[in-house]
Formats: C-alpha cells, sequence, structure tokens
C-alpha cells in the first residue's frame, strides 16, 4: 500500500516561497509531499481555479482531498510536518496556532508580493482578473 499523496501548490517563481516549500517536510505516516507549480496547468490547478481560490493570494495544501487556503494551508502543514531540523521545528512552533498562522500569513504574502515586484515577476492571476497581470 502506498503512502497518500499530500499537494502543496506554490508560486516556484518567487524565490522565499520556493525555499520554504523546498525545507518542509511532512511526518512520514501522512503521506508524501509533492511541490506543484502553480504556474503550470494540472489537475489541481483547474480544481483551484473552479474554487475560486486567487493562487496569488495564498497557497494550496490538498490533503484527503481536501484544500486548505493561504493561512489555514500554513497551519494544516505545520500540523503535519516533521519536527526534524531547525527550519521544520519553527514552521511547527510558528504555525500551530490558527491565530498566529492568520496574522502571519498577510504579512508573508506582502512580503512575497513586494520580492515578486522587485524581482520583475508577474503574477499567476489564475482567475484571469483584469488589471491583475502585472505588479
Amino acid at each position: 500500500m502506498t503512502a497518500p499523496e499530500v499537494l502543496l501548490v506554490y508560486d516556484k517563481e518567487c524565490p522565499a516561497c520556493d525555499n520554504y516549500c523546498r525545507v518542509v517536510r511532512i511526518r512520514k505516516d501522512i503521506g508524501t509531499l509533492r511541490l506543484v507549480d502553480a504556474r503550470e496547468d494540472s489537475e489541481v490547478m483547474a480544481e483551484i481555479t473552479a474554487r475560486g481560490l486567487d493562487i496569488d493570494q495564498g497557497m494550496v495544501l490538498k490533503l484527503d482531498g481536501q484544500l486548505y487556503y493561504g493561512a489555514d494551508a500554513i497551519h494544516a502543514l505545520a500540523l503535519i510536518s516533521s519536527r526534524s531540523g531547525v527550519l521544520n521545528r519553527l514552521n511547527y512552533w510558528m504555525f500551530r496556532s490558527p491565530r498566529l498562522s492568520a496574522v502571519a500569513y498577510p504579512i508573508l504574502r506582502w512580503a512575497r508580493n513586494l520580492l515578486l515586484k522587485l524581482l520583475g515577476k508577474r503574477k499567476i492571476n489564475n482567475l484571469k482578473q483584469p488589471g491583475n497581470e502585472r505588479f
């Protein structure tokens, strides 16, 4: 029997997001974490878009068929994360609380958007909102 696949959908062109997602580890008893670039067409991106979730405003964790978005995603990820390594312990400590996740996530999102703007990267704009193509 194979371990269930847990999907983490994020913007791979954001260096901060990419580094975070590559470092985070989930416990082996939960399943296997698969990173999905939100800039590529995929089944899960179609599902995210169909649900009206703006990937530019939050990463998505798909666990047991359920989508967790933004602060809820980072909180759920902390709860299923491994405690091995300094960064994974720090991730758990920072985001194990739904309240702290809800406060910290908008700050992280703002920093991501600023970083992408400084790097000259375009938004993903999966919901095709007019005027949202550029920063």
